[in-house]
């Protein structure tokens, strides 16, 4: 006697009949249908055994009801997108949602690559150099008057020439005499240090520091011998072609100050009145 192959549902005889495994278990294809099949996002209708099941994140679709939202032409083996659940085309998704490029106008299609900024966006092969239309890619870039521009391009179109060494000045820089300087050009003409964030002075068109200036220009106190700069509204007392620090200008033998007092000269000394008696 021949075993019997049953449905493992509703046990009838599947000998001449079509049936499905699953799990092992044979069930005929009614049976299958109603325990197993899933239901289409489009018709809610069953897809049965005799029809291609498609799904896309737990969802699932007739063959024929798998095509765009907008346009209804078949996503069947096709690239499409998503929205608020429903599927698009490129096309459809591209026109409705897409960037379009800052330059050409057109739809940036997802998956393109794209270039981005401050809000707008370029095909990758649109984001060009203003200037010499080179593609600008990762490479660095500066926005000006609606346009970009290469850093190359950018420096021989619209930067500064430093005075000193001819080259364009991109960030920071000094002006002085109305010409501009690299921070690192601008030094003393003495000790040619940097002049950039210090106070500093010229004598016939050339910088120096105040240190320089004054060992090389100031003329010396007579009393303690260093240079008096007269910079910074510092003041000193001048008398027959001989200067004093304001602090230096006091008697020789009491060493009271004589600014705003008379005062006698006696032996190439200043003195006080009282003292110079004693001379």
């Amino acid at each position: 006697m021949a075993e019997r192959y049953d449905c493992h549902y509703c046990k009838e005889s599947l000998f001449g009949r079509k049936y499905v495994l699953r799990e092992e278990n044979p069930y005929c294809v009614k049976c299958y249908e109603n325990l197993y099949s899933n239901t289409c996002e489009e018709c809610q209708k069953s897809i049965g055994c005799s029809s291609r099941d498609l799904s896309y994140k737990d969802r699932h679709w007739h063959e024929d009801c798998f095509h765009c939202f907008k346009c209804s032409c078949s996503l069947v083996d096709k690239p499409f997108s998503t929205k608020d659940d429903q599927l698009l085309c490129t096309e459809c998704y591209s026109n409705e949602y897409s960037s379009k490029c800052h330059e050409c106008k057109k739809t940036i299609m997802p998956g393109s690559k794209k270039m981005e900024h401050k809000g707008n966006s370029w095909h990758e092969t649109c984001f060009t150099c203003q200037r010499c239309q080179q593609p600008i890619g990762t490479k660095n870039f500066i926005h000006k008057d609606n346009s970009n521009y290469c850093v190359p391009c950018y420096e021989k179109q619209f930067a500064m020439q430093c005075i000193q060494c001819k080259k364009p000045i991109t960030t920071g820089g000094v002006t002085y005499r109305d010409q501009p300087w690299h921070k690192d050009c601008f030094l003393c003409t003495g000790c040619k240090q940097q002049l950039s964030g210090q106070r500093f002075t010229s004598r016939d068109n050339f910088a120096y520091c105040l240190n320089c200036f004054c060992n090389l220009y100031a003329k010396k106190c007579a009393s303690c011998t260093t240079p008096i700069s007269g910079l910074g509204g510092s003041k000193y007392i001048s008398f027959e072609e001989r200067q004093w620090h304001n602090n230096c200008f006091n008697c020789k033998k009491c060493s009271v100050s004589l600014v705003g007092r008379g005062f006698l000269m006696a032996r190439d000394e200043i003195m006080c009145p009282e003292c110079s008696k004693d001379v």
